[in-house]
């Protein structure tokens, strides 16, 4: 801890990082104009401050090293956030006592925290204490190579299990979370971390108990980000509990005729009732698992969202259509609960890109962006507004240009 006291940051990250995790869960969560924040491992504080500043919040802040929290305590003094923050010396594994009921915050902030008792762990042990509509937003280290070479996993595997997207995103929906977000952080996260610890490391005493051995850990860990930056890295997801009022599930064969109900009830034809038959039917564009059904309390399928394989310009990808919701339980969540589980589903899947022709005041509370800033475009005439896109695995670029969809479509 000595060759880490003082330094900025206590783990990759940036301020530019933090309030776009911010933003996706503002816009996802419709946070309170103060926010009640518990920032969990906070180190010396940089995303508390931030928060407290930008987004207004009352922050309490855990970390167990207390010089930590001194320095955030004399920051929040110097900047004129005294008010808004309160720091707390706890076990952020054992969080118990006054101000850790359930129910106690919107946000529950954690970036670069959960590896120390373990990414499910955390997700299981956290929930609790957000408030209804609250968001957790947490940073995980993870592969980002589909094989990571041997030099690379000798290093972190007597340390630490890294998960994939993939299996990250499922242990999150198996804790009951809807993914609401996953964003890879840039390499120069990295820097801003690296940077001051690497100059720390040249000049930190060795005769100092302990501080040879930790100099030694420090150069070699350095040293493997700089020779396999491209083989891991740290993802930021922004989760909510899912909707408890929708029970959301892949559909099954007993299912047919009811989402054909579903599909035909929502639309004023048949046609995208008849759109899901020709898709199911066309084993280039069926993807089993990605037909997804929601439940009413009672047992009724109230809605159905479907996505399929498409491709851009010849690569694979995916593409969300229909989505559809029985009147009778129209603007009441079930439509958003079977559209995150779904897209839940691909991504735990390892799908990387998700296409969407649709509303452009709705589906962006998704994460979808117009897909032409990513230089995708379709084939035909639409309002760029309304044709979107969400990449689901940033760990390789998009691929760009025209997009095919299956005969289905007719387009």
């Amino acid at each position: 801890m000595t060759l880490h006291r003082d330094l900025p940051r206590q783990s990759p990250g940036s301020d530019a990082t933090t309030r776009r995790f911010l933003s996706v869960a503002a816009l996802a969560g419709r946070l309170p104009e103060r926010p009640r924040v518990l920032d969990l491992g906070c180190g010396p504080g940089r995303a508390s401050l931030l928060l407290a500043a930008e987004a207004a919040a009352r922050v309490t802040a855990v970390d167990l090293y207390q010089p930590f929290l001194d320095e955030l305590d004399a920051a929040a003094a110097a900047r004129g956030l005294g008010d808004r923050i309160r720091t707390v010396r706890t076990d952020m594994g054992a969080l118990e006592g006054p101000g850790f009921e359930d129910g106690s915050y919107d946000l529950v902030w954690a970036e670069g925290s959960a590896y120390n008792i373990g990414f499910a762990h955390a997700l299981e042990r956290w929930k609790r204490l957000l408030a209804p509509g609250g968001v957790l937003v947490v940073s995980e280290i993870e592969w980002t190579a589909e094989e990571p070479s041997a030099g690379v996993r000798a290093f972190w595997e007597p340390q630490y299990a890294l998960g994939t997207r993939a299996s990250n995103s499922a242990a999150a929906v198996a804790a009951g979370y809807d993914v609401l977000g996953a964003h890879l952080q840039p390499d120069s996260d990295w820097d801003e971390y690296y940077g001051p610890l690497g100059a720390r490391n040249e000049s930190a005493d060795p005769d100092l108990p302990g501080m040879a051995e930790a100099l030694t850990m420090t150069r070699e860990e350095i040293e493997v980000r700089h020779r396999h930056s491209t083989e891991y890295g740290y993802t930021g997801y922004v989760l909510k509990p899912s909707d408890p009022r929708w029970r959301t599930r892949p559909q099954t064969p007993d299912d047919r005729l009811a989402v054909h109900a579903v599909n035909a009830a929502a639309f004023p034809t048949e046609g995208e009732a008849d759109l899901v038959e020709a898709l199911r039917a066309d084993a280039d564009a069926w993807l089993p698992g990605l037909s997804y059904v929601a439940e009413a309390p009672d047992g009724t399928l109230a809605a159905y969202a479907l996505i399929t394989r498409c491709q851009v310009e010849g690569v694979p990808a995916t593409a969300l259509a229909p989505v559809a919701v029985r009147p009778e339980f129209q603007r009441q969540g079930a439509g958003a609960a079977v559209t995150r589980a779904v897209l839940d589903a691909a991504r735990a899947g390892g799908e990387r890109l998700v296409l969407v022709l649709g509303h452009p005041e709705y589906y962006p509370r998704f994460g979808f962006t117009p897909a032409s800033g990513l230089g995708i475009k379709p084939g035909f005439e639409v309002p760029d507004e309304a044709m979107m896109a969400l990449v689901l695995d940033e760990a390789a670029p998009p691929p760009r240009g025209e997009i095919r969809y299956p005969k289905a479509f007719g387009v």
